[in-house]
């Protein structure tokens, strides 16, 4: 494949291990079940699923120089990412995350994303040096950002004139993180994407639908905002009006990594000029037949 990506994924590319189990689980059950290890993060979901849509995503991320780094990149690479700009560090290790899921959705998640944030800026040295734009030259094209990254960088990012010609669609990776996100609000800058809860968060209250949590994202300074609230309707909240949209009804056999099938579907629809109610309806298709495990990822 071409090393000249179509569209930049920056964040968090690590180690997925997910436990998943048929029974209804509460704290502290013991059931039978599978593990899994898997590329996962943020990133590198959207990425995965860019590449469904035949898209050409680059990784702007942090993973070690150790042997679960090597074979993290070697899977990237089979998989069709473009991983020549992402940061090799010989002192931090490649990042990992935990979770646990059971009929009743998911139980319980860690994400150790310290690598990354130790990382800083020098995960973004090919904006800046050249390599994909410069400072005199901003990059032009689409960036799908994860709030794994530093308060302080995303911060920097938000108001960085290095990114002030970019199509920026932002993603809090978290509701443990969702506040992150707050310097996009202040700015105007970049297009949200948010479940129910995360909304809440970033406005300080809690909402009874997605439409109403959209209206409130544009009042409190959002560029755009997509809002999902699981099998209830979605919306697409901008200056143009909040369109809603309810997703279709499947039975739910997995939810790590839904919401960036969502973001990285709708993303991939609009690079191909489909309108608002259109890409909406592809996310939304996207992200339940991932749910229901109907897809390959």
């Amino acid at each position: 494949m071409t090393n000249s990506p179509d569209i930049l994924c920056i964040g968090s590319v690590l180690w997925d291990v997910i436990g998943r189990s048929a029974s209804h689980m509460e704290k502290g059950a013991d059931v039978p079940g599978r593990i899994t290890r898997l590329p996962g993060g943020v990133a590198m979901n959207i990425a995965m699923t860019l590449r469904r849509f035949g898209r050409s995503p680059a990784l702007l991320t942090a993973v070690g120089r150790d042997a679960e780094g090597d074979e993290l990149i070697a899977e990237c690479i089979r998989m069709g990412m473009v991983c020549d700009h992402v940061y090799r560090s010989d002192d931090l290790p490649t990042d990992r995350y935990m979770a646990v899921e059971g009929a009743n959705g998911l139980i319980a998640a860690i994400a150790d994303a310290h690598s990354l944030e130790a990382a800083g800026a020098k995960i973004l040295a090919a904006l800046e040096n050249g390599t994909l734009s410069s400072r005199a030259a901003p990059y032009s094209g689409t960036i799908a950002l994860d709030g794994n990254l530093t308060e302080a960088l995303l911060t920097q990012i938000a108001s960085d004139a290095m990114f002030r010609d970019a199509d920026l669609r932002i993603a809090p990776a978290s509701p443990g993180k969702a506040e992150r996100l707050q310097p996009f609000l202040r700015n105007g800058r970049g297009m949200l994407y948010v479940n129910l809860e995360e909304a809440g968060i970033l406005c300080q209250t809690t909402f009874k639908s997605a439409a109403e949590a959209g209206a409130r994202l544009l009042e409190r300074g959002a560029q755009r905002a997509l809002v999902t609230d699981g099998g209830r309707p979605a919306c697409d909240a901008s200056a143009d009006g909040v369109l809603v949209q309810c997703p279709p009804k499947v039975l739910v056999t997995r939810v790590t990594g839904a919401g960036d099938t969502f973001m990285a579907a709708h993303m991939s629809a609009e690079l191909d000029g489909q309108p608002r109610d259109a890409a909406l309806d592809r996310a939304l298709q996207a992200a339940a037949a991932y749910v229901s495990g109907d897809t390959g990822l």
